[in-house]
């Protein structure tokens, strides 16, 4: 069995790398008799900028802010492995919140194995969307208490059957040891006590010193042993201050002959070697935040007397009797449970004993062969799965419920808001035509599909706003403040554009025939300026803003003609431009692309001019070429686009453009009846819930709104408008094609 461990290993003071190392030799010395085809290596996770001696089971190394390192990695991967065990903890992974590693995963042609190290009850929106994205891709999901469980279950919405319980693991110990061990570290007189791991103020060890104070006065051979080094965040924000306070506590309880500090970081067999020497480990963490803890299992597995606060993983490790629980930063209860059981030997002998027997129940071998059982499995069911793998079948039903609540949300009596700080309106940049349009087209769209009561409601709102914008020349003010001022004398031709598709649809779809003669008003007033256009995406919003118009006007040959000379300067465009490597209407691709060649789709439809087929074609076809990649789109990033000759941008990536690729999918697939349109189609669309480059959602299951943008290392968690409408749209368009096309 060929296997691939991602994880930290040796560059850092790190216990997920100590995990790593100990869980390959357990696995490699729990082989069953007939199973010797053990060949593990690592992916190593390098946060330095200077080379690190590796090794030799190290085959890989991953840069962690380098984004291309992790996809050549998971190309090794597939090569090289049978099944890939990942160890996952915030803050090994680059990106925000190590977002870098789900592209990886996603990218694995083997079964995934997945050990989650900390399972966060108040994740943020992206810890969340990770968490819930790594659960997706593995074929099975490792925690290590039953808490870890239950919240990835109820917080998380995995499914537990994918969720197995393996306790950390812990070195054998020899329970007969422990005075040995006492002598070698001259406390076989002593009563001792101690606390180990990187300091930090999280540690809670000024509880324990004032704590200790009382229990001196009664046995004076206590010695108590704060055993590792700084934390080195800590030591990069304020050096020693915090060890410096617990000198200074401990001086202040006069404890200087009672407490002792080794600055150290100890490799596992000196760890091990102290806590057979112990008499009570304490962990006085001040809160219950702390899903799992590696040194408390050693010490429980030392058949040390474990004192602990009741963090989740104390309170289920230490059940039973295995350990003595006191308040969180409560030194007076410590004070109290250390007498009571240091005065009753027999009970301190009791939770010794109970400890150590549950430990020789998770001892690294136990443990070892547990993940090699669930390797073998996660294997079999991944073969089995793959014969079985059928094509993909398109099912939107398995998309979210199409929601209005974030449309909603934005909008007051004037209309919808352009900005918003997260999911909550942002007043500061007041309104605009863009926004207005496409809030009306997605209200009569939802309407015309599906009846939507709120879409009713709504759409005589966005009208308003539409037909109070418009100047007496049919052209439109885009921006207004929230004092409801306008803030240009016309908008740009994208804004004229988008108003038109939105009125041109009404028009076809008018629920009542009072919104009819009000739509019909506004844009008959606006026809004077279509043949004026000269942006490219203004002309092709008209286009389709035409289309719908001759739906419902088919006998308007005038406006058939000027449908035919709008879509000819999209043509001149086009021949001006193209080159046999660059078949586009301009040198530089930016946004909303797909809006183009599918505006000439829609021009066909009602002129049926061979020329606009064709250039829709070619453009369609090398536009698929740049941003389709074999299982989601990599959409045009806006820092510096993709100028003709020069490298493409791919951050930040914006909704609009995914959009416009469902849009343009869509009509390729109703010209062609070519399926592979549709499966696009639906492709582009799950750009919003995962498939895109960073492997991340946009869509906000909770607010039911959509962030404002894909960046290089985490979403733009901004709700605006214009995010949640292109992404309505997109859905009604999925929805809509759907239904019409019986597939």
């Amino acid at each position: 069995m060929k296997t691939a461990f991602i994880s930290t290993y040796g560059p850092r003071e790190c216990g997920i790398a100590t995990f790593t190392e100990n869980l390959i030799h357990a696995m490699s010395q729990s082989l069953p008799n007939d199973k010797k085809d053990f060949n593990p290596f690592v992916i190593a996770m390098d946060d330095k900028k200077e080379s690190y001696d590796y090794p030799k089971i190290v085959h890989y190394t991953i840069r962690e802010s380098h984004q291309k390192d992790y996809l050549r990695a998971a190309d090794y991967i597939n090569y090289n492995a049978d099944v890939c065990i990942l160890q996952h903890e915030f803050g090994i992974y680059g990106g925000k919140d190590g977002v870098y590693i789900l592209p990886l995963l996603h990218k694995l042609k083997v079964p995934l194995i997945v050990t989650f190290h900390t399972i966060l009850k108040d994740p943020t929106f992206g810890q969340k969307a990770i968490i819930q994205e790594i659960g997706r891709s593995a074929s099975k999901i490792i925690v290590m208490s039953k808490m870890a469980v239950k919240f990835l279950v109820t917080l998380y919405q995995l499914p537990e059957d994918k969720i197995q319980v393996i306790e950390h693991g812990l070195p054998d110990f020899d329970f007969t040891k422990h005075k040995i061990y006492k002598q070698k570290f001259h406390v076989e007189d002593k009563i001792s006590l101690m606390t180990f791991g990187l300091l930090s103020r999280g540690k809670g060890i000024e509880t324990v010193i004032r704590a200790l104070p009382d229990v001196v006065k009664k046995y004076p051979n206590i010695q108590y042993t704060i055993l590792g080094k700084t934390h080195p965040n800590v030591l990069k924000l304020t050096g020693e201050e915090y060890r410096n306070f617990l000198k200074r506590l401990v001086q202040q309880n006069g404890l200087s002959d009672h407490v002792v500090f080794i600055d150290t970081f100890l490799e596992e067999e000196a760890l091990c070697e102290y806590l057979s020497a112990i008499d009570i480990y304490i962990t006085p963490y001040p809160n219950e935040a702390q899903i799992t803890s590696g040194t408390l299992t050693y010490a429980l597995g030392a058949g040390t007397a474990i004192f602990s606060t009741p963090y989740w993983h104390a309170t289920e490790l230490l059940a039973d009797k295995r350990g003595v629980l006191f308040n969180f930063n409560d030194p007076e209860d410590l004070t109290d449970k250390l007498l009571k059981y240091l005065g009753s030997p027999e009970k301190i002998k009791e939770i010794r004993e109970n400890a150590f027997i549950y430990g020789q129940n998770i001892t690294w071998p136990k443990q070892g062969k547990k993940y090699f059982k669930a390797s073998e499995n996660a294997i079999e069911s991944h073969d089995r799965k793959r014969q079985k793998k059928e094509k993909k079948v398109i099912d939107p039903t398995l998309l979210p419920k199409f929601n209005l609540d974030h449309v909603k949300r934005m909008t007051d009596f004037t209309g919808i808001l352009q900005h918003a700080k997260y999911n909550i309106p942002d007043y500061h940049h007041g309104y605009c035509l863009d926004d207005n349009a496409r809030a009306l087209l997605v209200m009569a769209m939802a309407y015309q599909r599906q009846k939507e009561q709120e879409a009713i409601e709504l759409l005589p709102t966005y009208l308003a706003y539409v037909m109070y914008s418009q100047n007496p020349d049919g052209t439109f003010h885009n921006f207004m403040s929230f004092d409801r001022r306008f803030l240009d004398e016309s908008g740009s031709e994208d804004s004229f554009g988008r108003t038109i598709w939105a009125l041109g649809y009404l028009l076809d779809n008018a629920p009542n025939d009072a919104i009819f003669q009000t739509t019909k008003m506004i844009f008959d007033k606006s026809v004077q300026q279509f043949e004026k256009l000269q942006s490219l995406r203004g002309i092709a919003n008209t286009l389709v803003g035409i289309y719908f118009y001759l739906e419902k006007f088919p006998w308007d040959e005038g406006m058939v003609e000027t449908m035919k000379l709008l879509a000819n300067k999209l043509v001149s465009k086009y021949e001006n431009v193209k080159t046999d490597d660059w078949k586009w209407f301009e040198d530089i691709l930016t946004y909303d692309n797909g809006i183009l060649p599918a505006s000439l789709y829609y021009t066909y439809q009602k002129t049926e001019v061979p020329e606009f087929l064709d250039v829709a074609n070619e453009t369609t076809s090398f536009l698929d070429n740049v941003v389709y990649e074999s299982d989601h789109i990599s959409l045009i990033g806006s820092k510096k686009w993709y100028k003709k000759g020069e490298e493409r941008s791919k951050f930040d990536q914006q909704p609009i453009d995914a959009m416009a690729m469902v849009l343009l999918y869509r009509k390729a697939f109703n010209l062609t009846g070519n399926k592979v349109y549709l499966e696009k189609m639906f492709t582009s669309f799950m750009w919003f819930f995962g498939e895109n480059d960073l492997r991340i959602p946009l869509y906000d299951y909770e607010t039911k709104g959509c962030s404002d943008g894909l960046h290089k290392d985490r979403v733009n968690r901004n709700q605006g408008a214009e995010s949640m409408l292109v992404y309505l749209m997109a859905h009604l368009f999925v929805l809509i094609a759907f239904e019409n096309e019986r597939v």
